[in-house]
């Protein structure tokens, strides 16, 4: 029996359970063939003292969703997955609202993966251009 959209974003958002997504209040909500999406909520939890999102913050965002990504899209009872490295540059603030990440695959590999993140706000403006390497490990 195939699992409808609903039923398998409920089990992510499941596997976030005391996590750092849970504390961050991260929330899957989409995904595709190639893509992942997740949302957080910007409040005085996550601002820098200025009163603006943090950075590491909407970095944590990032990875999150990236390394999401790689792992829905691998067998897990085989592999699992590491961020190995990640870049990215801040384009604007966010003081409140929700911030958007859609990480999509430029690469993916058996081995390697690569993805491009754009982090928006609830306006579609582009707050953030992250790039996320991961890497499938064997389990032992």
């Amino acid at each position: 029996m195939k699992l409808s959209k609903k039923d398998v974003l409920e089990q992510c958002n499941t596997l976030c359970k005391n996590t750092l997504m849970e504390t961050l209040e991260i929330e899957i909500i989409d995904f595709g063939d190639d893509f992942l999406v997740a949302r957080m909520p910007v409040s005085s939890k996550n601002h820098q003292v200025d009163g603006v999102l943090h950075g590491g913050a909407t970095f944590a965002l990032a990875e999150s969703v990236g390394s999401f990504a790689s792992h829905i899209f691998i067998d897990v009872e085989k592999f699992f997955v590491r961020g190995i490295e990640m870049s990215g540059n801040h384009l604007k603030s966010v003081k409140d609202g929700y911030v958007f990440a859609k990480a999509n695959f430029l690469h993916k590999g058996r081995t390697t993966q690569l993805l491009n993140i754009r982090v928006t706000d609830d306006d579609d403006n582009l707050i953030s251009l992250c790039k996320l390497t991961t890497i499938s490990l064997p389990k032992k």
